[in-house]
């Protein structure tokens, strides 16, 4: 057979396989139409998803189970060991073994990942991000399963697929890889207005964090606190960074990506292999559940935020990130979370978001991990002993001795038997059901456009041009007008201003007409609220031979004093030579590295520079300044900017002074951005 008719009988062969679904009605995989594919069949309206649900159960199995072998999403992770040290005693709330004694510590593993790359992609796109912690305590192991937004794009597990089957590469040609900024994801949002809300914050500057040590991270879920008592509460779980939180600008993003895609990754990596330990704390909303309807939201709705001026935050303890892992895969890569890994204290609610999410996680480990013996695997295995009837399975480690593998026995004296709740015991949280069989949801859900509003309010007027610029980058990037006329038509009924804004710059029709009179605004949302520090800022330092070594030793020193770390950067590798006969080690030419991997940039320059050394500074400063990031000058460096048009710019600092450059640099570095200068 010639290779043309071997191509065409391949090709006959496949196409019995392809399948056009136009004008089809919806189906099980056996063939029963089914009457609804939005919401799963719960105990009423506001009550736990069945069992029963066989279409839930196929459409999430089906899902889970079809990549091998990385995740379906959270594929690009980064992780680390580290401890939870408790502040104050949680005992009137919760009977978590954990945090009861102030002063308490808890070993743990966290691992942060972008949501839709693949394992190969950059850490650098817009995207959300995941923040996962697992605790390993004396009661069990207890995994906190979070993402750095404090919303998500839908409110039933039901639909979980669809979301990402949306944003994930076109099937038919499997392009764009790590974005949204495509037809079927847009597609999705305009028919889906429940993403609303979540959409926004991708839009927004927390999309393409710093670093993953400069992001928060939020359980989205709504969860039980349950005390001694058996009183109940709600509860939702804040990761507050000690860093504060901050971001990248878009331009800057883009580049770093190509310059350094593993960004975020080396980051991590270096700051705790330079002793610069990640810190976060653990913050808690409680609601008593006499207010469980106190709001103008639904508390059990994953697209809805709790806004901290109205359920405060309560700082409970910090999680320290002290070392890194040992091996990529037996650690970051094999690591299985779970939100249904809780431990007594600690219970779920009817948020339909998370009794998808209850089903789904196991299922997903079965698949990725080949088997259910995954809680073996070193990085999963629980420090306290574990005892059970299971057995056998793919990759078992454990040898079990005896002939009884079941319960009740005789044979055994019944053990391994169930422990007492005074024992530790873990019992459900016994809460009243009562409702018809149906697939609904109940109308306290139906608002979809009202906290849109209210984090628009809460942005600062850069940040609010921040999100309309992502809006155009990405609704520009849609094909389709059709798609972009409907997210337009969808964001005029939140703000008429964001609406209109970004319509103009993808050549939409500019809606009249819309948007809610809501003033409500909640400035814990915005980043220009947040922590400013200079602590861990890395400082790329631009010398040449001929530099002033003893002024410029006193003010590298002086900002390590501050926290601050600095790199040098010149044109060669070796040794760069001050005119007092001091050397100082070069770090990178400009060739391994650019302006973008700085938080900031100290120019000193030298009596001997190059054309290419003018050329690679001229530009190192231009973009630097172009991101709004501090810039610093002494000695020979002052010329670039008086000759750029820097010198007089907010965030540029010029001080003859040692100590007061030092100190007025570090402000400037603090401030992360200086969104007042005008930028080319």
């Amino acid at each position: 057979m010639s290779d043309r008719s071997f191509e065409n009988k391949k090709h006959e062969q496949l196409e019995q396989f392809r399948t056009d679904d136009s004008n089809k009605k919806l189906t099980t995989n056996q063939g029963l139409k089914m009457s609804e594919d939005e919401l799963s069949l719960t105990a009423g309206e506001r009550g736990p998803t069945l069992m029963e649900d066989f279409h839930f159960r196929e459409k999430i199995t089906h899902f889970d189970h079809e990549r091998i072998p990385e995740r379906v999403v959270h594929a690009r992770g980064s992780a680390a060991h580290g401890v939870f040290e408790v502040y104050e005693s949680m005992k009137e709330y919760t009977k978590a073994g954990f945090l009861q004694k102030p002063g308490q510590k808890t070993p743990v593993f966290t691992r942060f990942s972008t949501v839709v790359g693949e394992r190969g992609s950059s850490d650098i796109v817009r995207d959300v991000r995941g923040f996962a912690t697992k605790f390993f305590t004396e009661e069990g192991n207890y995994d906190l399963v979070s993402n750095n937004m404090p919303v998500f794009f839908i409110q039933d597990g039901i639909k979980f697929p669809d979301i990402v089957h949306s944003i994930k590469p076109e099937p038919h040609n499997g392009i764009p890889q790590a974005t949204g900024a495509h037809d079927t994801f847009w597609d999705f949002v305009a028919n889906n207005q429940e993403t609303a809300h979540q959409v926004l914050w991708l839009m927004s500057d927390r999309a393409i964090p710093r670093s993953y040590r400069m992001m928060q991270g939020f359980s989205i879920n709504t969860f039980r606190f349950v005390n001694e008592q058996g009183k109940a509460r709600f509860v939702r779980f804040h990761w507050v960074p000690k860093l504060g939180v901050h971001s990248f600008v878009w331009d800057e993003a883009q580049k770093i990506s190509g310059n350094d895609p593993d960004y975020n990754r080396r980051d991590l990596w270096e700051a705790i292999e330079d002793g610069d330990f990640p810190e976060f704390e653990l913050g808690v909303q409680i609601i008593e559940e006499r207010d469980e309807f106190a709001f103008d939201f639904d508390i059990l709705d994953a697209t809805k935020l709790w806004p901290e001026e109205d359920i405060p935050l309560k700082i409970i303890g910090k999680l320290t990130l002290n070392r890194n892992v040992d091996n990529f895969f037996a650690e970051t890569e094999q690591v299985a979370f779970h939100p249904g890994h809780v431990v007594p204290g600690i219970d779920f609610t009817n948020d339909p978001l998370l009794q998808g999410r209850l089903f789904s996680y196991t299922d997903t480990q079965l698949i990725r991990l080949g088997g259910p013996n995954f809680h073996e695997l070193p990085i999963n295995k629980p420090i306290c002993p574990f005892h059970n009837n299971q057995r056998d399975g793919y990759y078992r480690q454990t040898i079990n001795k005896g002939k009884v593998s079941y319960h009740n026995n005789s044979i055994a004296a019944n053990t391994p038997k169930p422990a007492t709740e005074k024992e530790g015991g873990y019992a459900h949280y016994q809460e009243k059901v009562d409702g018809r069989k149906v697939r609904s949801r109940s109308a306290t859900f139906n608002d979809h456009f009202s906290q849109v509003k209210l984090v628009w309010n809460s942005m600062s007027e850069t940040e609010k041009q921040h999100i309309i610029d992502a809006f155009s980058f990405e609704l520009g990037r849609v094909k389709s007008m059709m798609i972009r006329q409907q997210v337009v038509d969808m964001y005029a009924k939140v703000d008429l201003g964001l609406a209109a804004a970004f319509a103009r710059n993808i050549g939409a029709q500019v809606p009249t007409a819309g948007g809610l009179n809501l003033t409500k605004s909640s400035p814990a949302l915005s980043q220009a609220n947040t922590i400013k520090t200079a602590a861990t800022r890395l400082v790329g330092v631009i010398l040449d031979n001929g530099f002033d070594d003893a002024d410029v030793k006193e003010i590298l020193h002086g900002l390590n004093a501050q926290g601050m770390k600095y790199h040098i950067v010149s044109e060669q590798q070796g040794k760069v030579s001050g005119r007092n006969g001091g050397d100082m080690m070069v770090d990178h030419t400009f060739s391994t590295t650019d302006s973008v991997n700085y938080d900031a940039i100290y120019i000193v320059g030298g009596t001997a520079e190059s054309s290419k050394f003018h050329k690679k500074t001229t530009q190192f400063l231009n973009d630097a300044f172009n991101h709004y990031k501090p810039i610093g000058a002494t000695h020979d460096g002052v010329k670039w900017l008086e000759e750029l048009n820097m010198k007089d710019s907010p965030g540029v600092v010029v001080n003859g002074d040692s100590k007061a450059f030092v100190e007025q640099f570090t402000q400037a570095v603090a401030a992360h951005r200086h969104w007042d200068r005008q930028v080319n």
